[in-house]
């Protein structure tokens, strides 16, 4: 029976899930919208996954994305990391002498500095939505431009249409005053793409040096307006990995099959949880001034754990996760 390691990226815009072997060959990648919904979305990949991989075959769980926690929770995963750390890991799996990733998400963009094949500088934008894959998804939305086409049609242009990108209100305004003054469509998208690049540039690249080999990861590397985009301001080679969109679930998996192997069992709760209803409440906490918005979980009314205290006062004091079989 082969063993099979699973990793779950749940992000604000999408839900991604890579199954891989001991080899760290991947067995099934999928990526879904989270739409609003994590836990549903955690849910729904679970349901996928399983049709395929039977559960004795699962012989770990890492999670990572702004979800973790909740995924964690769910699936009772092994290890449960951030996202710099996955993506950074992933990252050095396929190209070892990696030195830089560029990630962009839906919500968010990050910049990973690597040396001698250990992270030593990162960077992220959470708060502005013109760095963002959201960004262009909005505009391809109002260009009725299918957003898998939209890198091929950005690749067409022949004039350079320059869009203001410091912020997405003020982009969107200067694409419809560009598109008002009778320029191309292929010449807007591809001035969209370069501000984007530039607008990740001047927030998170500014003071830093960005060596090559340089990876590029995330749902946006799949747009191939973009990556030329930045190969031309950066003036060097952007490597994709074949599972760009799904590199967090990759890193994730990678690090489930460490933890796993070194202590000899999984923690994973089985498929059966898909069944189960799940609820998040929350309340403040009064007992410092931190204030901290305590997570409540409940599973079928149960609540099985709390977190996002700073202190872990009510972290420590509340975990319902049965282990699962030994590997």
């Amino acid at each position: 029976m082969q063993k099979i390691y699973i990793g779950i990226d749940v992000g604000s815009v999408s839900t991604n899930l890579v199954a891989m072997n001991g080899n760290k060959n991947v067995v099934e990648s999928l990526y879904i919208r989270t739409q609003g919904n994590p836990i549903q979305s955690i849910k729904n990949v679970l349901q996928i996954i399983k049709s395929t991989i039977n559960e004795s075959e699962v012989a770990g769980v890492g999670v990572t994305g702004s979800g973790r926690h909740l995924a964690g929770i769910i699936t009772g995963a092994d290890i449960i990391k951030n996202e710099i750390t996955t993506h950074g890991v992933a990252a050095l799996h396929f190209v070892p002498e990696v030195k830089t990733i560029i990630e962009i998400g839906g919500q968010d963009s990050k910049l990973i500095l690597i040396q001698n094949g250990i992270i030593y500088d990162f960077a992220m934008n959470t708060i502005c939505a013109a760095g963002t894959g959201s960004f262009i998804d909005r505009q391809a939305e109002r260009l009725a431009i299918p957003i898998e086409k939209f890198g091929e049609i950005a690749l067409e242009s022949q004039t350079n249409v320059r869009i203001a990108g410091r912020c997405a209100v003020f982009a969107e305004s200067d694409m419809i005053h560009k598109q008002q003054m009778g320029h191309n469509t292929e010449d807007i998208v591809n001035g969209l793409c370069e501000a984007l690049v530039r607008n990740y540039i001047n927030n998170l690249a500014k003071g830093k040096k960005l060596e090559s080999p340089i990876v590029m990861q995330g749902g946006v590397s799949l747009n191939i307006g973009i990556v030329k985009a930045f190969e031309r301001v950066l003036g060097c080679k952007i490597e994709v990995p074949k599972y760009a969109s799904v590199m967090g679930a990759f890193g994730a998996a990678i690090l489930a099959r460490k933890e796993t192997r070194k202590k000899g069992y999984t923690n994973f709760v089985g498929f059966d949880e898909i069944e189960c209803d799940y609820e998040v409440k929350s309340f403040e906490c009064g007992v410092c001034a931190n204030a901290c918005e305590v997570i409540d979980f409940y599973k079928d009314s149960e609540r099985i754990a709390m977190y996002n205290d700073r202190c872990g006062r009510y972290t420590n004091s509340i975990l319902k996760i049965k282990m699962a079989h030994t590997i």
